[in-house]
């Protein structure tokens, strides 16, 4: 798969690439979940927001946390004037995802352009959602599965409708445990292992929607950001949690040092993934660095009928069936 963009770290920073793709975010209505401030949600939206999208829809488990996203939007000039909506989700319970999803789908809008599922939580000690779930697993893919196929009638009505997913170069940690995605409650748990299964899962995710929906217009992603430490995602990662990943790196081989960006460069391939028109023909890829990234993708994403294989687990974990 050749790149078809010419960012690349250097140079490939958010506020760069909304600019160029100012014209795409323009009139749209952008759905983005995770946009708590100093995370990379919010910057994502905070520089398409100058770009004069038609409305964001911030979703957040947090009322008060996304309306200071708002407060910023309204406290930038380019911003000022965007229109916004928040949206509460808890993507760690079914039932309040089917709640906020009832409450997408009774807006006035007939239609979303793009969603872009970038909330999410890494590592820490075993715990479990609502529902009974590894909370990665739950939160980070399950919630967002749920949500997105929900929602997928006012997606499917825009013209040119997106999905990204934000996945990570984490997920090499750790495939799909298909039969025992609990980690046999916990006894057997690894934090790595458990975040590398929901960014995996995040990867298949967007593989399965495109080819799924790919022939109904659907284009889906997923992209690793970058490390920007001391985000919503991992406020209090230290120094024992450097030293367990590298150990856990060690033991599967992977050598690679850590791909530490500021804010604006982590959020330039959400952008990339959620406007640049010249993703078309590369539906279901995974992206890092502002571009298409083949050789970023580890085999724990590779297995061929992994992405059908998760959508039915899925299905079972959420009760209920998706067929498009």
């Amino acid at each position: 798969m050749s790149s078809p963009l010419p960012y690349n770290r250097q140079n490939a920073l958010a506020s760069k690439i909304a600019a160029d793709n100012a014209s795409s975010i323009a009139g749209k209505i952008v759905l983005t979940t995770g946009v708590t401030q100093g995370g990379l949600g919010a910057t994502f939206v905070e520089e398409i927001a100058k770009h004069k999208p038609a409305l964001l829809i911030l979703a957040g488990r947090s009322a008060s946390k996304v309306q200071a996203t708002v407060d910023k939007l309204k406290a930038t000039p380019e911003s000022a004037d965007v229109e916004t909506r928040i949206l509460v989700l808890d993507l760690a319970s079914q039932e309040q995802v089917r709640t906020a999803a009832k409450e997408v789908l009774a807006y006035p809008e007939d239609h979303i352009d793009v969603v872009v599922n970038s909330a999410g939580i890494m590592a820490g000690k075993y715990q479990k959602t609502v529902d009974g779930l590894e909370a990665q697993f739950g939160s980070n893919h399950i919630g967002h599965f749920l949500f997105t196929n929900l929602i997928m009638p006012k997606i499917l009505a825009s013209k040119s409708p997106r999905i990204v997913n934000v996945s990570s170069d984490g997920h090499r940690a750790g495939g799909i445990r298909f039969d025992d995605p609990n980690f046999q409650d916990g006894k057997v748990y690894n934090q790595w292992a458990a975040y590398g299964q929901s960014k995996t899962a995040n990867i298949l995710f967007s593989r399965a929607l495109a080819e799924k929906l790919g022939g109904n217009g659907l284009r889906a992603f997923s992209l690793h950001p970058g490390v920007a430490v001391g985000t919503s995602l991992a406020p209090g990662f230290g120094e024992e949690d450097f030293k367990s990943l590298k150990e856990h790196d060690e033991k599967i081989g992977w050598d690679k040092e850590l791909d530490f960006k500021t804010l604006d460069e982590c959020a330039a391939t959400h952008v990339v993934a959620a406007f640049d028109p010249r993703l078309d023909g590369f539906n279901g890829a995974y992206l890092e660095n502002g571009n298409v990234s083949a050789e970023g993708l580890q085999p724990t994403a590779k297995r061929e009928g992994d992405a059908e294989k998760l959508w039915k687990l899925s299905e079972r974990l959420v009760g209920q069936t998706f067929e498009y």
